[in-house]
């Protein structure tokens, strides 16, 4: 057997195993049902965010308004709460042991917020300048904390690792071929990876963590009627918005229609 049909042969039989992974690590998001693929245990995902979270907290800037802190802190800790009863409530309870909450302000004028696995979740200042209540600040809280029940990191680690193996695959399938054959295809495949399926899943993700964040506020009181008006005075503040197709995100506009759309079912549900 050649070096490039030993390859070859390695590389097949690493994509079937990721594809036997795919069945087996198939797993299904709370509240929406849908179904994911997790291929990396919850304990390494945990351990890594864990390790990179506690690195960023050691240099992050403390926000000095304890006002602002303890309102983070007070609402998150409501969601945490709310979303731990509706897991044990349903079956869950071995999901809510991955669940270390932790909820802090930033001394960052970027209007923005991010949550890691384990529930890290860190706001920063400048977004809450657009925050006039508990209930506007529940939404974005509810979105982050949507984010590690959904284990939203791990689907995109796992769509990576296939993404990797396939380009891989690529590399050692045109290795006899031109140069210049190997990069448009290499080229062509890291495009499409990229825009036709890495970004397409990181806004399916943003939609079903809007969704969710909805339920999970309401669950534990907050009234989700405000998150039309909170995602719009977002709208108002981005500056440059990149077009929907290259963007992690949905447009500004298709985000407040889906909210729209969902509240009523969210309301009459739950």
């Amino acid at each position: 057997m050649s070096a490039y049909n030993f390859f070859l042969h390695l590389y097949m039989k690493r994509f079937v195993l990721l594809l036997a992974l795919f069945w087996a690590g198939c797993g299904s998001v709370p509240l929406t049902g849908r179904r994911q693929l997790l291929l990396v245990s919850d304990q390494e995902v945990l351990t890594s965010s864990l390790t990179q979270y506690s690195e960023y907290m050691k240099t992050a800037p403390h926000s000095t308004s304890s006002t602002q802190a303890d309102m983070v802190k007070r609402v998150g800790q409501k969601i945490a709460q709310a979303t731990e009863a509706y897991l044990l409530q349903n079956g869950q309870a071995s999901e809510v042991q991955n669940f270390k909450w932790e909820f802090n302000l930033v001394a960052d004028e970027q209007v923005n917020a991010f949550c890691m696995p384990g529930g890290k979740i860190v706001v920063y200042e400048g977004l809450m300048k657009l925050v006039t209540s508990d209930d506007e600040l529940a939404v974005v809280l509810g979105h982050e904390v949507a984010h590690a029940v959904a284990k939203h990191s791990n689907e995109r680690l796992s769509q990576q690792m296939l993404a990797q193996t396939g380009a891989r695959l690529l590399d050692y399938s045109l290795a006899e071929k031109s140069a210049a054959i190997q990069t448009a295809a290499s080229t062509i495949y890291g495009l499409g990876a990229q825009v036709g399926v890495m970004l397409p899943f990181s806004r399916k993700h943003e939609t079903e963590a809007d969704y969710m964040g909805l339920v999970l506020m309401r669950m534990a009181g907050y009234n989700p009627d405000v998150a039309v008006g909170f995602w719009q005075k977002m709208s108002a503040s981005d500056n440059g918005s990149v077009p929907e197709l290259l963007s992690t995100h949905p447009s500004n506009d298709r985000r407040i229609s889906d909210i729209q759309k969902a509240l009523p079912e969210i309301k009459a549900k739950y």
